[in-house]
């Protein structure tokens, strides 16, 4: 199973659309088999959903996610994890471990950084 997580440096991207890339972790059997780097391709709406799911991803995480996003994800049977916050290693462990903290977090707002605000 692959895994992406938005993600900034080594952390957890607040917002999904406008993060610098995704760590793309494969999973199998509580396992992390492999991890790799992907740049963001670029924020258009839909292409995101359409591009991870093309790289046989089956579930997102992020800190925050726009409600479009989320149902396009839905529609394609990746499931999302959203208001997750921390380093990557501690986010995946936890994924892994099946202990992931999330909030459901939808963006409603955007701030000028490109920030989240539900």
């Amino acid at each position: 199973m692959i895994l992406a997580i938005a993600k900034e440096g080594k952390y957890v991207s607040s917002h999904f659309g406008h993060c610098e890339g995704f760590e793309m972790v494969e999973v199998d059997g509580g396992r992390v088999l492999n991890r790799t780097a992907v740049a963001n391709p670029g924020h258009r709406p839909g292409f995101l959903p359409e591009f991870l799911a093309d790289k046989g991803v089956k579930a997102v995480i992020s800190g925050g996610m726009g409600a479009s996003a989320q149902a396009l994800f839905n529609s394609k049977g990746i499931d999302v994890f959203t208001g997750v916050q921390g380093d990557l290693d501690s986010v995946i462990e936890s994924y892994v471990k099946g202990e992931l903290e999330f909030s459901d977090s939808v963006c409603h707002d955007h701030h000028y950084e490109g920030e989240c605000h539900s």
